[in-house]
């Protein structure tokens, strides 16, 4: 398959952070209380990100059910995480976060006692290959050679499966320059295996990869579509895994942003309009594909596609072989 995609599904997201850098301590999320968290997410939103609720959403991000980015805060994410657990384990899903399910992340709690956050000294790879900034105009963003990060935040950030915005609140006073040590989440090695079909389950908003032998292996929250642009419906076929894809915009057929008329090659990278993996399916001009603000999965609609975060997307597409089949279920 080549490396290169034409007519994409892409919708143009504005970065949508609300912490400020408020320091947390890092004490406060390893040794939270996850008792005494609702069983359901707060009827009005919280302003401040949780400690507890970062800890669970580590606990679900090792037990293979991700929540996305773990930010702190008691949102669908996490509910939808917690019924992909219950599935996961066999377990009724109801999405209520209840004694049983927190005594099963417990459970998967892996390297016994191992505490939920960690420190990474920063090596000078980590600032390598970065670029300026990422312009929202594609016709300005075609004549970029690559869309690389923008910080080693944003790299860290991703390598650790966090919001951006909880990084820095928990290393207030980090420049994040080569030889610091800086607290990062603790997500786990991730999921091995080889997957033999997918569910997009549209309602739930929720991607999931079963095993040849039917068992749930990994679950993903996801955008799926919008309302203007559904996604397929049906099931298709896996035709190959690109990494690092480039991006082919092309107004006549898919969209068109601005003054933007003409087709344009946009640079594969981590801030690439489709991430860095695009699993192409048979349905033509359709994949499931990372994103460059996680942020929003499952927040902002696209254009048909299926929506991953970058790290959620190339744990998938590791397992994912051509013919896997592709199921979209209302």
């Amino acid at each position: 398959m080549k490396n290169k995609l034409a007519t994409l599904a892409f919708a143009m997201a504005i970065p949508a952070h609300g912490l400020n850098a408020a320091e947390i301590r890092p004490e406060s999320i390893i040794h939270a209380s996850i008792d005494a968290i609702a069983s359901k997410p707060p009827a009005v939103a919280a302003k401040e990100p949780d400690p507890s609720i970062v800890h669970v959403q580590i606990l679900l991000d090792r037990a293979g059910s991700s929540p996305g980015v773990i930010d702190g805060f008691y949102g669908e994410n996490v509910s939808k995480a917690i019924r992909g657990f219950e599935a996961l384990q066999g377990l009724e899903e109801d999405g209520e976060l209840d004694s049983e399910v927190l005594g099963r992340l417990r459970g998967h709690h892996l390297g016994g006692e191992k505490p939920v956050l960690e420190q990474y000294e920063i090596i000078s790879q980590d600032a390598e290959d970065l670029v300026n900034a990422i312009p929202e105009d594609v016709g300005q963003m075609a004549k970029l050679e690559k869309l690389g990060y923008t910080s080693v935040a944003e790299r860290l950030s991703e390598r650790f499966h966090m919001d951006i915005d909880l990084l820095e609140a928990l290393n207030p006073a980090s420049a994040f320059a080569v030889g610091e040590a800086v607290w990062v989440a603790a997500p786990g090695e991730g999921v091995r295996g080889k997957v033999s079909s997918i569910e997009v389950l549209r309602d739930l908003g929720q991607v999931r990869a079963f095993a040849e032998d039917g068992k749930l292996l990994s679950v993903y929250p996801a955008t799926i579509g919008s309302e203007d642009n559904p996604a397929p419906s049906g099931t298709h076929n896996v035709n190959g895994v690109a990494p690092m894809p480039t991006y082919t915009y092309d107004p006549d057929v898919n969209f068109q942003q601005g003054d933007n008329t003409e087709v344009l090659e946009i640079a594969g990278g981590p801030n690439n309009p489709v991430g860095t993996v695009w699993i192409d399916l048979s349905e033509p001009t359709y994949g499931i594909h990372g994103t460059p603000e996680p942020s929003l999965i499952d927040k902002v609609g696209s254009h048909g596609c299926v929506r991953l975060t970058n790290w959620d997307v190339e744990e998938l597409g590791a397992m994912v072989d051509p013919g896997v089949k592709v199921e979209f279920i209302d």
